[in-house]
């Protein structure tokens, strides 16, 4: 047995998993090289709760400008201080994005990042009783495609990142005419249904084939504990080919 087969085994037996930091063995290192190999200039982040993911991007070396949605009023005040020392990350007005322009109720999660505008079934609270609602708050609503910001108007290679709770259908329905233009897709594929009314993965991918956008990419979600299955996982999804890049919008 090699030293290195002999701390991996010990490692486990901790509870700990240790890999190298590349595109073979790492999720992350894997993120950002295909970032790179498609020139990834802007990121929007659609559902960006505290600002986790966009300090996932800083940390991981992404310089690009970042343009992050959040409708949760507590959520959205710790994004805004996120960003508010990066002259490169941008915070939205607090909205939620959709297909149409309106205002909904959206249920807010007793752990936050699960909030969404869909009631919660029963096989997600089982899985995660953190994550069962305990509040509503009213938000306006808005497509996409009626969001103009310098960010999106001037970048030439976007990656939409989506993480809506069950509602990724209707944002991506409001930004019919952004997605023909997007390099890349990030968003959360659901294998059952954890909300009422949501598109599971299936549907999803395959709308996002006919807009181009190829799978490339898998990362492991939201799994039940108690029996190990996987409930929900992000697809990351990439334009066919690797095209010269987008015109920015008129």
């Amino acid at each position: 047995m090699t030293v290195k087969h002999q701390l991996r085994q010990l490692a486990l037996r901790l509870g700990l998993e240790v890999r190298r930091y590349n595109a073979s063995e790492s999720e992350q290192a894997r993120l950002f090289r295909q970032m790179q190999t498609h020139r990834i200039d802007a990121v929007i982040d659609v559902g960006a709760n505290d600002g986790g993911y966009g300090r996932f991007l800083r940390a991981g070396g992404f310089g690009g400008a970042i343009l992050s949605f959040e409708p949760l009023s507590v959520a959205h005040a710790a994004l805004t201080l996120a960003a508010s020392p990066d002259p490169h990350w941008h915070v939205a007005p607090r909205m939620a994005l959709g297909e149409v322009e309106g205002t909904a109720d959206i249920h807010v999660a007793g752990n936050s990042t699960s909030s969404s505008l869909l009631p919660m079934k029963a096989l997600h609270v089982d899985a995660a009783p953190q994550s069962k609602y305990v509040g509503i708050e009213h938000v306006p609503v808005r497509p996409l495609d009626g969001v103009r910001h310098a960010s999106i108007d001037k970048a030439s290679r976007i990656l939409l990142k989506i993480d809506t709770q069950g509602y990724e259908m209707p944002v991506l329905r409001g930004a019919a005419a952004l997605l023909r233009r997007v390099s890349g897709v990030q968003l959360e594929l659901s294998l059952a249904p954890l909300y009422e009314g949501q598109a599971l993965y299936r549907e999803i991918i395959d709308t996002l084939s006919d807009a181009g956008l190829e799978l490339w990419n898998v990362l492991p979600g939201f799994v039940d504990p108690a029996s190990g299955r996987m409930l929900q996982f992000d697809g990351v999804f990439f334009r066919a080919g690797i095209a010269e890049p987008s015109h920015p919008r008129d």
